[in-house]
């Protein structure tokens, strides 16, 4: 009898130790990873001016028919009537808006640049900060896209904008970094700038 429950003990040990063996070994299936980092969510790019606010909608109508004429002027009255003047670089403005396109035009006339603007407000576009006092309408959607995750006819509209060499740029940099417009709600056109 005693040799008896002396084999149940040892068969009981010997099951334990083999269920806590089991236990503590984790198969490589069941092993816990963090979960990986969900992609930024892409915006929703706009392409009809008619689903802009008319307030908006007038505005870049406005620039753009400046900027497609090449006269200089036709754009500087566009600048005078807008409620301020809008932004040509970062930082702080202290110069004429219209000289500023001309040096950073590489024609010396500001039409490269007025070129640039043209095709920037003919680009798809993504409505921003959504009831904030940052809200804005903002061309081209390139701005706020994943510059990594172009489809090929996304590619080619981006290309309407920039050279190739400057796209490969910005893959490095890891986002668009050329020229973009912010138009307000209330029409109010905040910016042209290059740069992030």
């Amino acid at each position: 009898m005693h040799f008896i429950l002396s084999l149940a003990f040892a068969a009981l040990v010997l099951a334990t130790d083999v269920a806590l063996a089991q236990k503590s070994e984790t198969p490589a299936e069941k092993t816990e990873t963090p979960a990986a980092s969900a992609p930024a969510p892409k915006p929703d790019v706009f392409y009809d001016p008619g689903l802009l606010p008319e307030p908006v909608r007038a505005m870049r109508d406005k620039i753009l028919e400046a900027a497609l004429s090449g006269d200089l002027d036709k754009l500087k009255v566009v600048i005078q009537t807008n409620e301020m003047p809008p932004a040509f670089s970062f930082g702080e403005d202290k110069g004429d808006p219209i000289a500023a396109m001309k040096e950073q035009s590489n024609d010396g006339e500001g039409r490269e640049v007025m070129a640039i603007l043209a095709e920037v407000l003919e680009a798809g576009y993504v409505h921003v900060d959504k009831g904030t006092p940052q809200e804005m309408y903002l061309w081209p959607y390139f701005a706020q896209y994943p510059i990594n995750d172009l489809t090929p006819s996304q590619t080619i509209e981006l290309f309407k904008i920039v050279t190739s060499y400057e796209y490969n740029e910005m893959k490095e940099f890891g986002a668009y970094n050329f020229y973009r417009v912010g138009i307000g709600p209330d029409g109010t056109w905040h910016f042209f700038v290059a740069g992030d």
